[in-house]
């Protein structure tokens, strides 16, 4: 099969980008011809080599005007549109809000519940400006033309939520939405690093054995609810509680705010890593409450390698965790005493050191072969049609 994906950035940053890696890598192996339609791409690393070999695409440029970013969306959109046209594929797979395509992955999840969501958090006078702001007006167009589009054949939701999302706002009838939860690489992440990893990676990062230490990691802090853990972890009153910072966004507003809070020789910030798989072994919860989060790769790598994974209701990863056997719900991640009191709980029941609980149920999520397996078998049926 001759495939097309499209994603703006293809990079080793990030949890859509490192599973798009994953679905090429393997697609590739498996003797498709994959072609990458990307405006920037860094290929990802694989056991330390970049080399040609047969799991690496063929990437096409798409440009595009980098200011301002309204433009870049729509800009993108237009340019890969072109680009599609001018080649043949047996599947144009998107993985942005694009205008041409076979199949849409909705992994950013649905911008216009992304608004309503970011209204709880946003002070009143910046809700006031999104009717007025061009890059939500554009996200809000492209998302709309991509739903109504005729040659759209299929969407992947990687949750019911986002599903639910997708037919609420734009009337999509759900026999055009697919939910496929996003699959794990299930070698490269399994609960046996934590014994392989764990004591060189807490030893480089300063950490000590008695330290319980929660593991945050994503990109966009804000998004990801980076300054609501601050808050509670100030609350906690605990020094032996670490906060390990992995992901790529500027730390300097929440290294200022931990200074405020006096927490700030608890928190480390490492900036985005790719050894991800080593980094989840030092950790003893993995914590992300998301004011809004389709479903996050990060955190179904973090339960593939054993850890408790503390995240909201938000999150389409909340639809795959047992409350106490393999982490907890956050409802809303504003009230900070309630969240406090879920990651004392889970502290107290996962903490670090030799008392350290192995979890009941560690890996609920699907292996990634079976994830690709899948999606294979949406691309026959799509070609069939």
């Amino acid at each position: 099969m001759k495939i097309a994906f499209v994603r703006k950035n293809y990079t080793p940053y990030g949890g859509a980008e490192r599973y798009l890696s994953q679905l090429v890598t393997f697609l590739g192996r498996h003797g498709h011809e994959i072609h990458v339609f990307a405006n920037r791409w860094e290929p990802i690393r694989e056991n330390g080599a970049t080399g040609r070999g047969k799991a690496l695409p063929f990437f096409h440029r798409v440009p595009m005007i980098p200011n301002p970013s309204f433009l870049e969306a729509l800009s993108f959109a237009f340019f890969s549109q072109r680009l599609m046209q001018q080649n043949s594929f047996d599947i144009i797979h998107s993985f942005e809000r694009t205008l041409y395509q076979d199949i849409y992955r909705a992994g950013d999840g649905c911008h216009r519940e992304w608004l309503l969501q970011r209204k709880k958090v946003d002070p009143w006078w910046k809700r006031h400006f999104y009717p007025l702001n061009p890059l939500h007006r554009t996200l809000l167009f492209l998302e709309k033309k991509l739903f109504q589009s005729s040659r759209l054949k299929l969407i992947i939701a990687n949750s019911l939520r986002g599903k639910e999302e997708i037919m609420q706002h734009y009337r999509v009838p759900a026999s055009k939405i697919r939910v496929i939860y996003n699959g794990v690489d299930r070698q490269r992440f399994n609960p046996q690093n934590l014994a392989q990893y764990r004591p060189e990676m807490r030893r480089k990062l300063g950490l000590k054995d008695i330290d319980s230490v929660m593991l945050f990691l994503g990109s966009g802090f804000k998004r990801k609810g980076l300054s609501f853990i601050l808050k509670s972890l100030s609350s906690m009153e605990r020094e032996d509680i670490k906060l390990l910072v992995v992901g790529k966004d500027d730390p300097t507003p929440y290294q200022k705010m931990a200074r405020r809070l006096n927490i700030l020789e608890q928190v480390i910030f490492t900036g985005p890593r790719q050894d991800v798989e080593k980094i989840y072994a030092a950790g003893d919860l993995f914590v992300l409450p998301s004011v809004y989060e389709p479903f996050s790769n990060a955190c179904a790598e973090a339960m593939a390698t054993g850890l408790p994974v503390i995240t909201t209701r938000m999150n389409g990863v909340a639809e795959l965790i047992s409350p106490g056997e393999n982490g907890y719900i956050i409802e809303d991640p504003r009230e900070i005493p309630a969240m406090t009191g879920i990651l004392k709980r889970a502290l107290d029941h996962w903490g670090g050191g030799e008392s350290r609980n192995p979890l009941v149920n560690p890996m609920p999520v699907i292996d990634l072969e079976s994830n690709v397996r899948e999606m294979m078998r949406i691309y026959e049926e799509v070609l069939a049609s």
